[in-house]
Order: C-alpha cells, then sequence, then structure tokens
C-alpha cells in the first residue's frame, strides 16, 4: 500500500491512498482524515486503507490523478524526528579527513539526533535561506531512508522494533554544514545547523518493497542527481552497520515511542569494492548521498575539498526505484532559493 498527503489549507494536509504506479489517487476521509490519524488507530484502519489500494489497482475504486508536485511530506509534522547514523562508513570518512580517530564504540552503539519535526518541507517545495547562508552556512543535502512506527514500548528489543514499522520513505536531511563546528563544539548536539528535512511524496507499508525489504532493511540503491546530473546511485543495504531495528530500539532505550514517530538511517553510504572511500559516479564508482562525503574523499585523497556546497538555484533530486525501473516513492526534487 502506498499512502500521501495532499496539500490543503490546515496543517496536516489530508491523506490519500495512491496506486501503486503513482498515477492515480483515492481520498478517504470516511476512513482517516490524515496520516496521523491512521497511524494512532492502524490496527483498525490500516486494513480498510488495504481494501481501498486492492480497489486501485482493479479500478473498482473511484480516483482522481494524482501528481507528486500537489503533495506535502507524508507527515507534515510529526511528534517525533530521530535521524541515526547506520552507515558507519559516512562517519568514519569524516573523522579521518581531520585525522581524528574514530572510537571503538562507534561501531556498536548507534549516533542519533532528535531532529525538528513541527515543520517538515514538502517534496517538490524550494529550500529557502537568507542570502547569507551562502556560501558561509554550507547547505548540504543528505540522501536516506526513514521508517515510520507505530507505539513501540519503553525498552523494546530488535525484534519488537522491527514489528513496529509501518511506513517507509525517502528523506532529504538538509544539514548546514558551515554551523555544525560551533554548535557541536559547545556540547550540546545540533539545533541550528539542522533545520527542516524533506520526505519523499509517498510513503508505502513494507510489504510493496518485496525481497527488497528484509524486515530492518532496504537493499536497493538510493539515486541522488544535483543540477540534473548523477551523483550518488549508493546501495541502501549495503554498508548499513544498524538496521532500522537496532535504530528504533536505541532510541526507545529509555523512552516510549508514539506512533507516527519517524526514524532516519542517516546518510547512505557505500565503501570502495576494496574497502576505499569510493569513487564517484562519473568515475564508475556508487557515489555519494551528501557534499560532505565528497568533500571529505577529496581531502583524504587531495589535502583539501574542491567541491562546493550547495547554492542558490542548485537543484537536488533523490528517488529510489524497483527491479523493473519504476519509482517507488516519488522523487523529491528541490532548488534552494534565496528568501525574498
Amino acid at each position: 500500500m502506498k499512502l500521501a498527503t495532499l496539500k490543503d489549507s490546515t496543517r496536516d494536509g489530508r491523506l490519500v491512498v495512491v496506486s501503486r504506479d503513482l498515477t492515480r489517487c483515492s481520498e478517504v476521509p470516511h476512513i482517516a482524515r490524515t496520516l496521523q490519524d491512521a497511524l494512532d488507530d492502524w490496527a483498525h484502519i490500516g486494513p480498510r486503507l488495504e481494501r481501498v489500494a486492492e480497489g486501485l489497482e482493479t479500478g473498482s475504486q473511484p480516483s482522481q490523478r494524482f501528481h507528486e508536485h500537489e503533495a506535502a511530506s507524508p507527515l507534515p509534522r510529526a511528534y517525533q524526528w530521530a535521524d541515526g547514523s547506520a552507515y558507519v562508513n559516512h562517519v568514519e570518512l569524516v573523522r579521518k579527513a581531520r585525522n581524528a580517530e574514530m572510537p571503538e564504540s562507534f561501531w556498536t552503539d548507534p549516533l542519533m539526533y532528535q531532529g525538528g519535526s513541527d515543520s517538515f518541507i514538502c517534496p517538490r517545495d524550494p529550500i529557502v535561506f537568507p542570502s547569507k547562508a551562502v556560501p558561509d552556512w554550507g547547505i548540504d543535502f543528505e540522501g536516506e531512508v526513514a521508517v515510520i512506527v507505530d507505539d513501540v514500548p519503553l525498552g523494546a528489543d530488535e525484534e519488537t522494533a522491527r514489528e513496529a514499522i509501518r511506513l517507509v520513505m525517502l528523506v532529504n536531511d538538509v544539514s548546514l554544514r558551515g554551523l555544525i563546528p560551533n554548535e557541536l563544539g559547545k556540547g550540546f548536539g545540533f539545533f541550528q545547523s539542522k533545520p527542516s528535512s524533506a520526505f519523499s511524496p509517498v510513503a508505502v507499508t513494507p510489504d510493496e518493497l518485496g525481497d527488497a525489504w528484509d524486515g530492518g532493511k532496504l537493499s536497493l540503491p538510493l539515486l541522488v542527481s544535483l543540477n540534473g546530473k548523477p551523483f550518488g546511485k549508493a546501495d541502501a543495504g549495503t554498508d548499513m552497520t544498524f538496521d532500522f531495528g537496532k535504530l528504533i530500539a536505541h532510541a526507545a532505550k529509555t523512552r516510549p515511542l508514539a506512533a507516527g514517530a519517524i526514524i532516519g538511517s542517516g546518510t547512505v553510504s557505500n565503501k570502495g569494492p576494496e574497502g576505499d572511500p569510493g569513487k564517484p559516479v562519473s568515475d564508475g564508482g556508487a557515489g555519494y548521498s551528501c557534499l560532505a562525503e565528497v568533500r571529505m574523499v577529496e581531502t583524504i585523497q587531495n589535502g583539501k575539498p574542491q567541491t562546493d556546497f550547495m547554492a542558490f538555484g542548485d537543484k537536488v533530486r533523490i528517488e529510489m526505484k524497483d527491479a523493473d525501473g519504476h519509482s517507488i516513492f516519488g522523487a523529491i526534487e528541490q532548488t534552494v532559493e534565496e528568501q525574498g
């Protein structure tokens, strides 16, 4: 089943069920007005939405055209947005570039921060910043996978955590690299350096992913392009040190998670075939899912970064396709714009 939220005059939009080919949708106000409403009573509402999805595929369900640019992030706001760093290769590169040793615990204990969840950017809306953001703030994108969970009890184990996953989607975790060092230097974590994120137009139930989903990770390439040129195609299942079961259990160690909480994977990152940092897509490699990583590779190899962070007018696109080349979640496609 595929679900989306259409923009309207309300903060939380209106829930629609979307066809597998992403061309049609059905509004379901008689079942659930919003996606959060559905998640709050998933045991009863989920099966009813599934029947609508089946009707969409057979043609028995009334429908309308689905346009990705009319979609908000599936949850336009959420009770919780916690982003992990499941791809330790990404963390290792960052530390290696500044000649810092990586603690051994990073391989066994996930990193995670609590992001702002009161306002997410629509997947086709611009990323807007004041003029001083370029180049000083170091605007970057981060291509990730995320899951939306049902209620997760305090102290849940990994198996319980995996069973709580209700929906899967993609993320552009917008980051301001120029602001991160000073914030982390205060010893109190991210805030200004992590503005609003954006999620894919469509969130899907795990069964829609077939063999690519093993219950805790999604093994398909995450396709990232920058200004129309391929930038990354890292496989989201490869080099994922912590699967979503581990990330969710980590988040629930000291607190329960409420239905509708979002857990992110962190930047999808692959090593090269020889365990090296990996190559750009233009050189036959899997590329990268954020600008910071390619800058770190350049620093390791050449002594300094050569790739700039995003400027006004730059456009990023993040998408994932199935084995037949069909878009699964729709595309996040955003241009950086100067605040008027």
